[in-house]
């Protein structure tokens, strides 16, 4: 306890330590002056811990990780908090394991694949008397925060002013996506809830509420609909499809497109993610992070999108929409 005191570190028990998203997380507690006590995971590949806490527990047995924390719980030097960077679905579960085990949690996005999933954690924090915590990171970003401060600017001007806002966001997959857990819905959420989930809560944050979540496309490698907010109206194509690249991507031999076109007008925003995950931390520490009842609105946009039904090439669409759907390279029948 004496030692404990004198460096003033908090202690983390890190669950999903060979996850794609971990790097970022162990490097935000090593950043913030912390200790990660102990990881978890099913998978052995974790050397990426040696750069930061050599001397971390390890677990492959969910058991063996549980007896672990339950015991040091009831040391002079007990766990503070829990951060998970776990498959999607199971998010939910985790995260009452740590409120339960008595320490604080910082989960990764999405949060839980459904609204009411946070409504049942809420009653958990207030249980035991522990919080939860997500990460939110565009809304750091200093470009964001920017546009952000813009639109509250220009909007308290004239109260009835829209955008006119086109989000595209291609992040190529390989066939060993589909084969995992990202490539089932039930477990990912499908391709909105994975690697759109903070576009939608970036788009909320900055326009408001939404009034109209409509889906024209929906298939196992994009979607693409669109969303009126309070301030904007909104056309995304997202997809893992690298056949959907424009041609200047691919001249360019980038895997990855993404662009948010305002009036006309390309936002750019594709450098500055180095550290997010740093300072949601650090925001998080001083009590000032993102709790979990704040990603609600974009937990609702994927799982209105997951749940509908597309209405196809009507309206206005993205023009990316009108793409050739591509057949699944497993040869699932994916029809929603």
């Amino acid at each position: 306890m004496i030692e404990r005191m004198k460096d003033n570190k908090l202690n983390f028990a890190l669950i999903g330590a060979a996850g794609y998203i971990a790097p970022r997380h162990i490097k935000a507690i090593s950043d913030t002056g912390n200790n990660l006590l102990v990881a978890y995971d099913k998978f052995d590949s974790v050397g990426r811990l040696d750069s930061s806490f050599p001397n971390c527990s390890f677990y492959t047995e969910n058991e063996q990780f549980d007896r672990f924390c339950s015991k040091q719980m009831r040391t002079d030097n007990p766990l503070d908090w829990v951060s998970i960077c776990t498959p999607n679905y199971t998010h939910d579960a985790f995260i009452r394991y740590g409120l339960r085990l008595g320490c604080n949690v910082i989960c990764e996005k999405p949060v839980v694949l459904n609204p009411y999933n946070i409504d049942n954690l809420l009653e958990l924090e207030n249980e035991t008397g522990n919080k939860a915590y997500t990460i939110l990171q565009l809304r750091l970003h200093d470009k964001i925060r920017e546009l952000k401060a813009k639109v509250e600017r220009e909007t308290s001007l004239e109260p009835n002013k829209t955008y006119d806002v086109d989000l595209t966001y291609i992040t190529s997959r390989g066939y060993w996506y589909y084969a995992s857990w990202k490539g089932d819905v039930r477990k990912s959420g499908g391709i909105a809830t994975n690697i759109g989930v903070h576009f939608y809560d970036m788009l909320q944050w900055i326009f408001g509420a939404v009034k109209q979540n409509i889906v024209h496309v929906m298939s196992f490698d994009r979607v693409a609909g669109y969303l009126e907010f309070e301030h904007a109206r909104v056309r995304y194509f997202l997809s893992i499809n690298a056949e959907c690249l424009p041609p200047n991507a691919v001249q360019g031999e980038k895997r990855t497109y993404r662009t948010l076109s305002i009036d006309g007008e390309e936002f750019e925003f594709s450098q500055g993610f180095t550290e997010l995950h740093t300072e949601c931390y650090r925001q998080i520490l001083a009590g000032q992070g993102f709790r979990i009842s704040e990603a609600r609105p974009c937990i609702e946009i994927v799982s209105e999108i997951r749940n509908a039904k597309p209405i196809g090439l009507t309206g206005d669409y993205h023009p990316m929409a009108k793409l050739p759907l591509s057949p699944h390279p497993f040869g699932w029948d994916v029809r929603n």
